[in-house]
């Protein structure tokens, strides 16, 4: 064989390798809470590029991911509060094992940009601003919202169920689109509403006024799993471990979030 044939036969042997590589590239689906949707777009480009797989996301409140799995909805992989995806793995309906920690949340209020910023820093101080204020919101729990089921669970705490319901002005907005969720907030509907640090901070005509005070503050742990209906699970898997490594831990830092190490 001449030089030439084996470089002809080599070539046709790599282009041959690169096209069987890319015929096993997947297309992968995302279940993810809505409390990424700041940060996830940058850290799905990352992984897509550097492995040739494809991501589809859907976003919903936590509580909507959890239930999409449980119904034994076809996805690759799901991320929701951690709590949730424990009870999911204990039903079978995440791989056993595959649960891995991605990004630590907290909750605080909103308020329109430019509004007076009322006094939240002390479990009192929170208290006093919440009677004053003419009307509040928060996302309705029905949605599945996690910072809506602890906003209710918080207000009940406080003792200001009965005080607040006429002014509570609940969000039913889509769940998908988490940066709608302060609508009522920037039309001035409302006086200050309750929601994840990152989603107000992604959402128009508001600005953050503060994290609830430590107390009261609720850490949620955004886990990412292996749902049982997961088509592609292996390409599911090193998904998982890149939204856990040091590359994506860089673009939740630049968005608020608080990597979570993998735990």
């Amino acid at each position: 064989m001449t030089r030439l044939s084996r470089a002809v036969t080599a070539f046709a042997l790599l282009a041959s390798t690169c096209l069987s590589s890319g015929a096993h590239a997947a297309d992968l689906k995302a279940l993810v809470s809505g409390a990424l949707k700041l940060a996830f777009p940058d850290m799905i480009a990352g992984f897509e590029k550097s492995s040739g797989n494809k991501v589809t996301v859907v976003y919903g409140p936590g509580g909507a991911v959890v239930k999409s799995v449980g119904n034994g909805d076809i996805a690759d992989v799901a991320i929701a509060p951690s709590d949730l995806m424990e009870k999911l793995a204990a039903q079978g309906k995440i791989v056993a094992g595959s649960n891995v920690g991605i990004a630590r949340v907290t909750i605080g209020i909103a308020i329109r940009k430019g509004a007076p910023k009322p006094d939240i820093g002390t479990v009192d101080a929170l208290k006093r601003t919440l009677l004053a204020a003419k009307s509040i919101g928060y996302r309705d729990p029905k949605t599945g919202s996690n910072s809506g089921v602890y906003t209710a669970q918080l207000i009940e705490k406080l003792g200001l169920t009965a005080e607040l319901k006429s002014r509570t002005v609940l969000d039913n907005s889509d769940g998908e689109h988490p940066e709608n969720v302060f609508k009522a907030l920037e039309r001035g509907e409302t006086d200050l509403q309750f929601g994840a640090i990152t989603e107000i901070v992604m959402a128009p005509g508001v600005e953050l006024l503060g994290p609830l005070p430590d107390e009261v503050q609720k850490v949620t742990l955004l886990t990412a799993g292996i749902p049982a209906t997961a088509k592609s699970p292996d390409a599911a898997k090193a998904l998982i471990g890149f939204l856990a490594g040091p590359s994506a831990a860089a673009t939740l830092k630049a968005n608020g979030f608080q990597p979570a190490g993998g735990n």
